[in-house]
């Protein structure tokens, strides 16, 4: 029986960088050493695709792969960007740097990552990893599980991204590999005391000991990124008199930040005979973001003394006008994040006899992250109506906002003073907010512990059974605190009291020409909040809904499956795959907190609440070979993805109502710890031909069948369980909370397409081609008589197209990714999540390179040299409010990225 293989090249490839135990393990299967040491010698993006394709092919679910060209060096320089470059995969843009992915239509929630295999604690709100925190250089491979198997602890509706770090022993020889590479941004550095230049550098070095029983790998990655912003932000766009949209207000600003990333690995392997093989890999990495944020608030149509003047109108929306009596704002912001993640695993695996094997895997994973987020205001007075009022003339651009004219120069410190020029807040009295820092906090430490055995049958349909138990313990604080800023040279008497800038803070002006308003006044706000100029009020003593913001969410989860793995023959056709369940118990629980207004002030008390539920499993994955080369997959499935954890707090925030119209004396709102996970039945179909060793067409169809969604809904309420003493005669009432409605469906279809055209004829060796398209349409529905809803993360079409030159040494590629509109996920007012619409974009890559070991020159054998441009053709990223995408609420200008270093082996 012939069964579907790739080629002993493309085989011994994966063997030869293979994880230590991932998903595809069994591609290391009747690989020799000879095998493997001939693949060596295939560098470069060739390598890359031939190894990501042979993944491809012999994987029993439907998989996209991404491979690195060479040790510590992954076709892109983040591994979001590359993950984007995929079929059916694509990637949100953060500060200029991709950030979070979709797969399939789903967004970030609904995709799981894992690091060789375990599930990976986050630093952000939920459970989405943000992949910039783990430094490309350090990862060989990245897998994307589309299809789940009974085996795959972490699945998701969406799919399951898989990073692996290299195995030492796979690998077969000592070698030591550095990176150096310098950065600059076109943009310059916007901000005084900022930095458009940067670097990244890593070493690894991978050896074996002991007649190759003992494997190690040891890798360190450093980045020093400097980015620069130009955005455009809209309060909004209400309608005037004449029912036209108009500016509701601005935000323009400039932003200029530092990211510093230190990244390590350490993967020790031991294979002492054929019965043990243990594997202990640790993973670290460390992340600061430090952003400087300088700009003005203009209020318009909300807010401006004298109102908006239109001059011209277009369509509905107001384009021209000038904005009377208008009172700026000055903002000298801060965001800073510190975020550290951890992850350790230690793998053992027990060959009992020619049938039987078992393994057992522990592992923990833990994040830490602390932001802060502060903002610093200053005007020409205190509270509205006092200090000097400016007439600002605006135009559309066509594009990113507006251009305004303006009379009053706002650098200039004898102007424009410390204080609360629009009356935001009186936490001390009136117009006494004059400035304001978020410091929320997030821990997450994820453990799991699981145990599986495997009995090989020597002969029968079946090639396998597996099955197993899991385990995972996961807790996730929140603790999110918010403080008013005021002066402490304000005690609230003085209504004109304001604060010139002491000199010692003072910085260069700031431009904000790229809208028309020259210069602003520029200081270094942290430094002056660090000096104690500011006196703190706790915002949740004062604010009902900020006392609810900090949360704990805590799972207990144990999975049992049984698998069985096929190898047989169907109408003559060789048929692989597996089928098997997985039985999920989990128990959730969630600390939080009851807040009501007394007297004036808020008062909490401690909650704690949560269930526990059963979930059943099923999976199937077929592949039959109709022909040579080429495979025809089915696979189907029951997935689950667990709920948002910000959704799932205890937190309840209410008040009383002595004679409501309704009856209702209760009402508040609340997160629910008795969420249930989205489920969904998904199926897809595909075809893939592989016709050489770099060259293959494939085309799939997918179904999610989404058995429900989660929705905030108004729900009863007993509120004689947080508050028995004193629940009154109706105990029942009214909150808003998330809960689990209908759902609906996703589809889609993609196309993928990899060509060396050295394939057709001698004369094109070396050129290439690597594209793929989706189109993806989704239905979801609160109720069957409701209006459908938008799905966040979802694109309906996407295309990704790599053109390259690859030969003699010389290295040339340009890329680009294209996502149509959706529904991304942003930071909003005091560091919260929104969801906004963001425009199409399309974002393109190049690089060229020459690699010396094809030279002939001996001394410079190692030696690779690069050149990359990130966003060549400086995409802006771009959101909107409602359906006219006029209506611009951000428009982020990055600039262009370059980047040139060098690459040396040995």
């Amino acid at each position: 029986m012939s069964l579907f293989k790739p080629s002993l090249l493309t085989l011994a490839m994966v063997a030869a960088s293979t994880s230590m135990y991932g998903y595809a393990a069994e591609a290391e299967e009747g690989t020799t050493a000879d095998e493997s040491i001939e693949v060596l010698k295939v560098t470069g993006i060739r390598r890359s695709l031939q190894e990501s394709q042979s993944l491809k092919m012999s994987s029993s679910s439907i998989v996209e792969a991404i491979s690195a060209e060479d040790i510590g060096k992954l076709p892109d320089v983040s591994i979001a960007e590359s993950l984007a470059r995929l079929p059916g995969v694509s990637a949100q843009r953060l500060d200029g740097r991709a950030n979070v992915i979709s797969i399939r239509g789903m967004g970030p929630d609904f995709t799981t990552a894992t690091l060789n295999g375990r599930e990976q604690a986050s630093v952000n709100d939920n459970r989405g990893v943000e992949f910039d925190q783990y430094p490309s250089e350090l990862l060989n491979r990245v897998v994307v599980y589309k299809t789940p198997d009974a085996s795959v602890m972490a699945q998701a509706i969406g799919g399951t991204v898989d990073m692996q770090t290299i195995s030492p022993l796979a690998h077969g020889e000592q070698t030591f590999a550095i990176g150096l590479r310098g950065e600059m941004n076109d943009l310059g550095a916007l901000n005084s005391g900022s930095d458009d230049t940067g670097y990244r550098g890593s070493i690894s070095y991978i050896d074996q000991f002991a007649d190759d029983t003992i494997g190690i790998a040891l890798g360190y990655a450093r980045m020093v990124s400097p980015n620069q912003e130009e955005r455009w932000q809209a309060w909004g766009y209400p309608e005037n008199d004449a029912g036209d949209s108009v500016l509701g207000g601005a935000k323009p600003f400039v932003r200029s930040s530092e990211l510093e990333r230190d990244g390590v690995l350490a993967v020790f392997e031991y294979a002492p005979n054929d019965f043990y093989h243990t594997t202990v890999d640790l993973y670290y990495s460390k992340f600061t973001d430090d952003q400087r944020l300088r700009g003005i608030e203009i209020p318009a149509a909300w807010g401006a003394n004298g109102g908006v003047e239109a001059t011209n109108t277009e369509d509905g929306l107001v384009t021209e006008g000038i904005i009377r009596g208008a009172e700026v704002v000055v903002r000298n912001d801060v965001n800073k994040r510190d975020a550290e993640s951890l992850s350790v695993g230690w793998n053992n695996k027990f060959f009992l006899n020619d049938n039987w094997s078992v393994e057992a895997d522990v592992a923990l994973s833990k994040a830490e992250r602390t932001d802060i987020g502060m903002e610093s205001y200053s005007g020409t007075g205190r509270g509205t109506g006092v200090g000097a009022v400016d007439d600002l003339g605006f135009a559309y651009n066509g594009s990113g906002g507006y251009n305004f004219t303006h009379n009053l120069d706002y650098s200039d410190p004898n102007v424009i003073k410390l204080g609360d020029p629009l009356g935001w807040g009186s936490p001390l009295g009136a117009n006494t907010q004059d400035g304001f820092i978020n410091k929320p906090e997030i821990e997450d430490e994820l453990k799991s512990f699981r145990l599986s055995a495997e009995y090989v049958f020597d002969d029968g349909a079946f090639r396998s059974i597996e099955f197993g138990v899991n385990r995972t313990d996961r807790d996730k604080t929140k603790l999110d605190k918010g403080y008013y800023l005021t002066l402490k040279g304000y005690d609230g008497t003085d209504p004109n009291y304001v604060m010139t800038v002491p000199d010692q803070y003072l910085l260069s002006p700031t431009s904000l020409d790229f809208f028309g308003m020259g210069d602003v006044l520029s200081y270094d706000s942290l430094a002056f909040y660090n000096d104690g100029n500011y006196t703190e009020t706790d915002v949740a003593n004062v604010d009902l809904s900020r006392a609810t913001n900090s949360w704990g969410v805590y799972e207990e989860i144990s999975t049992a499956y049984i698998m069985a793995n096929i190898e047989s023959e169907l109408f003559d056709l060789p048929l692989t795959g597996n089928f098997g369940i997985q039985a999920v118990h989990t128990d959730q629980t969630s600390d939080g907190t009851v807040a009501t207004v007394e007297n004036g002030e808020v008062v909490v008390t401690p909650r704690t609440a949560g269930d526990d539920y059963l979930e059943w499993l099923p999976s199937v994955n077929l592949g039959l070979e109709v022909a040579e080369g080429q495979m025809l997959r089915f696979a189907a499935a029951r997935t689950l993805t667990r709920a948002r954890m910000d959704k799932m707090n205890a937190n309840v925030n209410f008040s009383y109502n002595e004679n409501p119209n309704d009856g209702v004396n209760w009402s508040g709102g609340a997160g629910n710890p008795e969420l249930r996970p989205w489920l969904a039945r998904q199926y897809d179909l595909s075809y893939e031909n592989y016709f050489s060793d770099q060259g293959y067409f494939a085309i799939a169809v997918f179904y999610k069948d989404l058995e429900n969604y989660v929705y905030d809904q108004q729900s009863a309420f007993d509120f004689s369980t947080i508050l028995p003493q004193n629940p009154g005669d109706n105990p029942i009432g009214i909150v808003t909370q998330p809960q689990n409605g209908d759902g609906g469906y996703v589809q889609g279809i993609e196309a993928s397409f990899s060509l060396d055209f050295g394939f057709f004829a001698d004369a094109l060796t070396g050129f290439g081609t690597v594209m793929s398209g989706s189109y993806n349409d989704s239905e979801v529905k609160e109720t069957p008589d409701s209006d459908p809803t938008t799905l966040p993360g979802l694109s309906e079409k996407t295309f990704n197209a790599t053109v390259y030159y690859e030969n003699s040494g010389f290295e040339a590629r340009v890329s680009s990714r294209y996502r149509s509109d959706f529904l991304g996920e942003v930071t909003a007012i005091s560091l919260t999540r929104q969801n906004v619409n963001i425009k199409a974009e399309t974002v393109v890559d190049a690089q060229v390179g020459y690699d010396f070991s094809e030279s002939g020159i001996d001394a410079l054998y190692g030696l690779s040299v690069l050149f990359q441009v990130n966003n060549l053709t400086n995409e802006p990223f771009t959101s909107y409010t409602g359906e006219d995408a006029r209506h611009v609420r951000d428009y982020q200008n990055y600039g262009r990225n370059y980047m040139l270093g060098a690459n040396y082996k040995f």
